[in-house]
């Protein structure tokens, strides 16, 4: 089941590598065992060897590889039950106006891309395998308007939808492709090339600034969510800007609204 599923199904998705590697993981430990080995007990003892997260991740590919067998090779008689350890608690830690301020002054003493990266996330909120990937050709400047992926490749679970560029990211933007050689296709990029990941210059930066040492890329968009609910802008709408599923941005970030539960707590 793992081996048709890594060959038939993953290479058409996104995350194929990240995925991979927890195929491989899972077929050191599940590979000579059989559909009715997948008990509760054998998932809880195949999680004490793994963290809680990566353990998840892996019994989640699991659960689809499974699933993947039974639609087109099944029915199977049984969908055996995938017990996984519990999820995270979503990570709450955003960053106050002063606080980016900081981390800016610091981002340009380590990397100039990483200035590019700080500010796409603070004013668009998106995600950082988007920003770190987005291209010239994605954004228009007249109009004000970026794309979140290539034209014509398809949506994923993680909504990428374009989103509109406030006038202060605007200006950024106009003088950032003045300034870059226009044969250089990505917005941030280390002398032209595709950057993986900030990591080395993201944890200096954060060292510099004085912040923690937990404040991840991911803090940007939990800053720009956190604060468009305490500014009262429309969830439908900010929703959108984001990338996020409504029910989502209301469950993780509507208790920073200043309106949040004002007429419940105040009824008599």
């Amino acid at each position: 089941m793992l081996l048709v599923y890594s060959k038939e199904h993953l290479p058409h998705t996104r995350a194929v590598k990240n995925a991979a590697y927890n195929v491989l993981s899972l077929a050191r430990w599940w590979g000579d065992k059989r559909t009715a080995d997948v008990t509760a007990l054998n998932c809880r003892a195949y999680a004490e060897a793994r963290t809680p997260s990566a353990a998840r991740r892996d019994l989640q590919t699991l659960q689809a590889a499974i699933g993947y067998w039974h639609k087109h090779y099944g029915p199977l008689p049984a969908l055996p039950a995938v017990v996984m350890p519990p999820a995270e608690q979503p990570r709450e830690r955003w960053l106050t106006r002063q606080e980016v301020a900081r981390l800016l002054r610091a981002a340009r003493q380590c990397s100039p891309y990483l200035v590019r990266m700080i500010l796409i996330g603070f004013y668009t909120g998106s995600r950082l395998r988007v920003i770190l990937r987005t291209e010239w050709s994605w954004i228009d400047l007249e109009q004000g308007l970026m794309l979140r992926r290539a034209p014509g490749t398809t949506e994923t679970r993680k909504r990428t939808p374009p989103v509109r560029i406030g006038h202060r990211l605007l200006a950024h933007l106009r003088r950032w492709r003045r300034l870059d050689d226009p044969r250089c296709p990505y917005v941030c990029h280390r002398d032209g090339r595709l950057i993986n990941g900030p990591h080395h210059s993201w944890r200096k930066a954060v060292r510099l600034a004085g912040l923690d040492s937990d404040v991840t890329p991911h803090a940007l968009r939990r800053t720009r969510a956190t604060r468009g609910m305490q500014q009262k802008v429309d969830p439908w709408q900010l929703a959108g800007h984001l990338g996020m599923n409504l029910q989502t941005l209301l469950r993780v970030y509507g208790k920073h609204s200043p309106d949040h539960q004002k007429d419940a707590a105040n009824f008599k």
